[in-house]
Order: structure tokens, then C-alpha cells, then sequence
């Protein structure tokens, strides 16, 4: 086939972009070596023809979502290639968590050994920067005009939730493509169609302090915490049990909402003090046919309820620490249609569309209407752990699946 012949002459190209990056050490937190990255990404796609800007994202707006690292310079790599609509927008984030032990090898010092490029973000997810560069590369170099616009966006801080990175894109710039593929490595068999959501929540419990002789003169925090999330196990929790999404899910179990209490729980001072002040936390997973908004009214009234059985001189507070939106593109969306259908002309087979279980990029552009799926290269088992890696032949796979998909869109 003519158009994977072109797509397969840059696959080795896409290999030695993508060890040249995994040797940039881009580790968040705090956001080490951005800047150098933004200065050699900038230098390939302006050498591909690309328009490129170089977005420096406030630090007022850092300050914002992460405090702690408001001193460490954020960029936006945004470049583009033809003109008009529609436009197709490859999105990837180019940060990477640090390195963590046990390693066997350098982390940012990439080697192939045994069909697989291994360094820390080969596979979450400088390997799906690599292979949507090595696609528009291919894309130029077939001659052939395109009827719209291609564009790549790098961003910063996905691995800390994003707000500064593709939210800043999408909220801050105001981007709004036609259609935008994210790189995570989905691997090639799944294409994600979405993501659950989040609501992370504390319940504080105010009670009053006393020394651990006397405790009639005190009023325990902790012993009521419990109270509170006993109810929560046994009420609630149960009650979530009837919610079955209708998606397909990586693993069927994620289809219902769950929940996680006491991930972090804070309170006590010492062995002898009775308790005035105890929390914990609650994680409460969503998914895309829940409202966030919904959800956080059915927690907080459940546990001000559970509250109200108390006595009167212990209080209970709700705070929301975090809220991260579902996400969701029709399964039957032209962009949907157009990946299923351009992997089985490489794969043999269509692939799965699933809903991811935890959080993505994607929900800043779903809220705001634009076509995403996630669906990238490598394995989502190997991110984050020592000796990480991309199997070489899933980076050559998604380099021709990603040309087909721009070529029905843009050709």
C-alpha cells in the first residue's frame, strides 16, 4: 500500500527523535528540563515546515493550580502545518515522572535491547510524541495537499493533573481543533474514547482535645471519624452497586462507580491525647454518564446526614480537594470511525474503544466539544516503573495507523 510505504521511510527517523528526547531528563515535579526541550522540539518541527509558537504559561496561572512549583518556567510547544478546516491536532505531554529505583539500566541514556527502546517516558509518552512527529514528517514529504490543518501541541505537567499544560492550552488559548489524538500509551489494540472522573474529598471531624487520663473531659475525633465512615462502607458504598456504566471498560470491573476512603487520613498527637481533630479522605471514581456536580451533592449531603446523628458537640466539615470531569466522545464520531478503521488496515483487526480508568488529558477538550480519543504506543503497565520501555514494533504499528487516520482527514 502506497501510503504505509511512505509512512514506513520515517519510522527510524521517529526513533531517533524519540531517543534524543527520552536524553532530555523532563521530571515532574518539580519541571526540570523544559526548556530545553521546548528549544529542541521547536528546532524539529520548524525544520518539517511547521509554524511553531512557544506559549510560556504565566506564572501567575502556575501559581494557581501548583504553588510549589510556580519558580519552574511551564511551555506550551504549539505548532502548525497548512491552513484552513478541518484541523487534526496531535497532543502529547513531554514530562515525565522521575525515576524512581531499580533500574537496570540509565534511565535517560535510551538503549534497544530485544525490539525495545528503553528509557524513562519511551513509553508514557515520548514514544507517541515521536510517532505523530515521524506521521507529519510523512505527511510533508508525500507531496500531497492537504484540504486542512495539522498541528502539534506539546504540553507540560499531564503527570500532575495538567491544568497548566493542555488546560492551559485549551482554557488559557483558547485552542479548539476538529479533532485531537492524545499519545498515551493505550497501545495500539484499544483506542480510548474516554476516562471515568474524580471526586477526591475530606471529612474533617472536630471533637475536642483532652489528656488520655481524663477522657470524660474530652470528646474523641477519631472514634466519631469512624462512625462516619462506617456508614459511608455500609450505606453508600452498597448503594453504588446498582450504577452500571454501558461503555466498555480496560477491565469490566471499572464499569461502576467505586469509591476509596481513608487513602489519606490525618488527626492525633500522641498516644495519651484523646483525639480533637481526625480526617480522611474520600475517592470517589465517576463515570461518564454521572455529573460531577451530582455526585459531590450526593456526598456531601450523605455525609452531613451521617453528621446529624451525631452529638451535638462534634463537628463535621466536607472539603473538596480535587475535581477532575469524565470524559467522553461519541463511539460513533467520524474520528472514532476513522482510527477503528485504520488500524484494522494495519492490524488485521479493529481495536477495543474503551473507557480509560483514570484520569487523561482529554477532559479539557471534551468539555469544551472537541473530538479526542487517547490511542498511542507502548504499554500503560511499564509508565511510571523501572526499566520502562516501547516495544519497537508497536512504535513502527501506530506510526503507519497514525498516517492513515490523518491521510482520511486531512488528504
Amino acid at each position: 500500500m502506497y501510503e504505509l510505504e511512505v509512512a514506513r521511510k520515517n519510522v527510524e527517523w521517529g526513533v531517533k527523535i524519540l531517543k534524543d528526547m527520552i536524553s532530555i531528563p523532563t521530571t515532574n515535579p518539580p519541571g526540570e528540563g523544559y526548556q530545553e526541550f521546548t528549544r529542541y522540539s521547536r528546532e524539529v518541527l520548524e525544520e518539517l515546515g511547521f509554524t511553531v509558537r512557544v506559549l510560556e504559561v504565566p506564572r501567575e496561572y502556575v501559581k494557581k493550580y501548583y504553588p510549589d512549583y510556580a519558580d519552574y518556567p511551564r511551555y506550551v510547544v504549539y505548532g502548525r502545518y497548512g491552513e484552513g478546516t478541518p484541523t487534526l491536532q496531535f497532543n502529547g505531554h513531554y514530562d515525565v515522572v522521575p525515576p524512581g529505583s531499580g533500574w537496570s539500566k540509565k534511565p535517560f541514556e535510551p538503549v534497544i535491547e530485544g525490539g525495545r527502546l528503553y528509557g524513562r517516558g519511551s513509553s508514557d509518552m515520548k514514544g507517541g510524541i515521536a510517532a505523530f512527529l515521524a506521521t507529519a514528517k510523512s505527511l510533508i514529504e508525500s507531496g500531497r495537499s492537504l484540504r486542512g490543518g495539522l498541528e502539534v501541541a506539546l504540553v507540560p505537567d499531564e503527570e500532575i493533573g495538567g491544568a497548566t499544560g493542555t488546560g492551559y492550552l485549551v482554557r488559557g488559548i483558547g485552542t479548539r481543533p476538529d479533532y485531537v489524538i492524545i499519545g498515551e500509551p493505550s497501545g495500539t489494540g484499544t483506542v480510548w474514547i474516554g476516562h471515568k472522573g474524580a471526586l477526591w474529598t475530606m471529612v474533617e471531624v472536630y471533637g475536642r482535645q483532652a489528656h488520655g487520663s481524663t477522657p470524660w473531659l474530652g470528646v474523641n475525633a477519631f472514634e466519631y471519624m469512624v462512625r462516619v465512615a462506617d456508614k459511608l462502607i455500609k450505606e453508600y458504598i452498597p448503594s453504588l452497586e446498582a450504577r452500571k456504566s454501558s461503555y466498555e471498560y480496560d477491565d469490566p470491573r471499572g464499569a461502576r462507580p467505586t469509591v476509596t476512603l481513608g487513602g489519606e487520613i490525618k488527626g492525633g498527637a500522641k498516644v495519651n491525647i484523646v483525639p480533637g481533630y481526625y480526617s480522611f479522605s474520600i475517592d470517589r471514581r465517576v463515570t461518564p454518564e454521572e455529573r460531577l456536580e451530582d455526585v459531590e451533592r450526593e456526598i456531601v449531603e450523605f455525609v452531613r446526614k451521617a453528621a446529624s446523628e451525631l452529638p451535638s458537640d462534634v463537628r463535621v466539615e466536607v472539603r473538596i480537594i480535587n475535581r477532575l470531569q469524565p470524559a467522553l466522545t461519541d463511539p460513533g464520531s467520524k474520528l472514532v470511525k476513522v482510527a477503528r478503521e485504520a488500524a484494522r488496515e494495519v492490524l488485521g483487526t479493529e481495536p477495543r474503544t474503551t473507557i480509560c480508568l483514570g484520569g487523561l488529558d482529554m477532559r479539557y477538550y471534551t468539555e469544551v466539544g472537541v473530538s479526542t480519543i487517547t490511542y498511542g504506543p507502548g504499554q500503560l503497565g511499564v509508565a511510571h516503573i523501572a526499566d520502562e520501555y516501547i516495544p519497537l514494533d508497536e512504535f513502527e504499528r501506530i506510526t503507519y495507523i497514525y498516517y492513515l487516520i490523518a491521510q482520511k482527514l486531512l488528504i
